[in-house]
Parts: C-alpha cells; sequence; structure tokens
C-alpha cells in the first residue's frame, strides 16, 4: 500500500528514519509517544524502544509484543503530508 514502511533505521534517542513503499523518504522522532500513556508507556526504556522492526506484512513498525503505529500516521509525520481523510476528526457543525 501507498503508506507502507519498507525500511527503518534507527538514528538516535526516539528518531527513526523511514522509507516506505512509494520511494518517499522521512525521520520520524516518536518521543512524544512518551507522554501518550497507555500502551506507550513502554517506550520510557529506550532498550524496548530500540527493538522495533518493519513487518513487511503490515507494513509499518512493530514492537516485539505486537505495538505497533499505523502506518498512515507515521507517513503523515514523515512527509507532512496530510492523514488520509478517514483518519481526520470530523468537524461538528456549530
Amino acid at each position: 500500500m501507498y503508506y507502507d514502511v519498507s525500511e527503518a533505521r534507527h538514528i538516535e534517542g526516539y528518531k527513526i528514519e523511514l522509507v516506505f513503499k512509494n520511494g518517499k523518504k522521512g525521520i520520524i522522532d516518536l518521543k512524544e509517544y512518551l507522554y501518550k500513556g497507555g500502551v506507550f508507556n513502554r517506550f520510557s526504556e529506550i532498550e524496548y524502544f530500540e527493538q522495533f522492526y518493519v513487518n513487511k506484512e503490515i507494513g509499518t513498525l512493530c514492537w516485539p509484543d505486537g505495538l505497533d503505529i499505523a502506518p498512515e500516521t507515521l507517513y503523515h509525520e514523515a512527509t507532512g503530508e496530510p492523514l488520509p481523510a478517514w483518519m481526520r476528526p470530523e468537524k461538528t457543525a456549530a
């Protein structure tokens, strides 16, 4: 798919360089995920974070216990392109 991650390389800290199936590249900094809570609390241990890998079957970054981040989100954060319409919050009528 368009947003699928094909390669990932750890740069430093929480920064990862990503290459997507469409050839676009970018660097993401997932440090903000430390503050999201829930399953992302695991990122507080940098050793855990560094265990990421590209799951070619689903086209995204994953961690050993099944944690993953949607490829569309990674693509948006790495390239600055807008999220797909179906992922954007709906505007409510005033």
